[in-house]
């Protein structure tokens, strides 16, 4: 999937982005509490899970 299109489905839709990213995972789980919690943090996360 073409990287613009992670980061902003990152910046919608967190676990989306971490999901087409890395599939179902750690990461996904994380990610999903912290847009729960907050959303920034999990759009935070995701940048940093989806960029690295």
């Amino acid at each position: 999937m073409n990287k613009l299109v992670l980061i902003i489905l990152c910046v919608l839709l967190p676990p989306l982005g971490v999901f087409f990213a890395k599939g179902v995972g750690k990461d996904l789980l994380i990610n999903i509490i912290l847009t729960l919690l907050f959303w920034i943090p999990g759009m935070v996360h995701a940048l940093w899970v989806t960029t690295r």
